[in-house]
This record gives C-alpha cells, structure tokens and sequence, in this order.
C-alpha cells in the first residue's frame, strides 16, 4: 500500500524535535510525538522507518503514526502540537421552578414502603409529575448537592438544628 502523506522534516523542524528529545522536561505525549516523526522523516536525512517498525519501537498503534503524519503535512509542526479543544456541552435540567418543587419533593414524606427518598425515587418522582421530560438519578445528585440538601439527614430542609450546647464546666474566676 503506497503511503498519502509523506513526513518530509526540513533542518530547522529536525532540530526542534531533537531538542524536544534532549529536553528532560518535556510531556511524554510530546516526546512520543516528536519520536514518530523523527522515524517517519522521509527526507535524505531522516531515518525512514515503515509505519509498521515505528509502530513495533515506540508501542503506538499504526492510526496513530497514520493520523500524526496527515496532521503535519496539512498543518505543519505547530499543528502536531496543538491540543485540541473539546468543549463540553451540559445543559441544566432543572431550571429554578424546577429545583424548587425536587426540593419540596425531598422535604415531603417518602412514598409507601420506603423510609426515606432514593435518587431513582426522586427521579421517577420528577418525570411522573412532568416536572422534566427525563432525568437521571446522577442529575439529581448533582441538583440537590447544589442545593446543600441531603438525603441522609432526618430532618431535610428548612428548619436548621440549633447547635448543641457546650458540656464542658465554665469555670468562674473571682
């Protein structure tokens, strides 16, 4: 099979690597980076290992030594670099009526045979009153953790227990 994408480091690239190499400092996914191209350098200079032999000597899989090689010829060195950014999307499923009536939920008596609210309770509690369309136990975890309300107090919600009174002697002094 005839390689698409060709490595063909110039001078100035294969000294940066080599000095990325000598670094002691340098991250470990950098240094593998650097190491794979040093070997996949088709140039005069370079050393010209097959996909197979770099594979076998830096115990990367050939997609990767196949994906580092298409970056570099469509992006350069700085590409190969670059850390891609992933962005995470997470949209809230309870808006601020909706956290209000879970938190009632809690602080109302727990259904018929249990002792106290579950998570999977409150969740199918949540969908069964339309208050959200779907909702997993994890998200109502992270709604009531917001909310500093646990399910393993007693007494949940509104009213705070007072601090319990000091059992140590006060000691008067004349």
């Amino acid at each position: 099979m005839e390689k698409k994408y060709i490595v063909k480091l110039t001078n100035e690239e294969r000294i940066e690597l080599n000095k990325i190499l000598s670094n002691g400092n340098a991250a470990a996914k950098k240094h593998k980076i650097a190491q794979i191209l040093l070997r996949a350098d088709f140039s005069s200079e370079g050393s010209c290992y097959t996909d197979g032999e770099i594979c076998d000597e830096i115990e990367v899989s050939t997609k990767t030594v196949t994906r580092l090689r298409k970056k570099f010829i469509e992006g350069g060195l700085k590409k190969v670099f670059e850390k891609k950014f992933t962005p995470r999307y997470s949209r809230r499923k309870f808006d601020g009526e909706g956290e209000a009536k879970l938190i009632a939920i809690c602080c109302g008596e727990a259904p018929q045979g249990h002792a106290r609210w579950t998570l999977r309770l409150l969740a199918d509690k949540a969908v069964a009153l339309e208050i959200v369309d779907s909702v997993s136990h994890e998200a109502i975890r992270e709604t009531l953790k917001k909310t500093n309300l646990s399910l393993g107090k007693k007494r949940n919600g509104v009213f705070h227990q007072e601090p319990m009174q000091s059992l140590s002697v006060k000691w008067k002094t004349c």
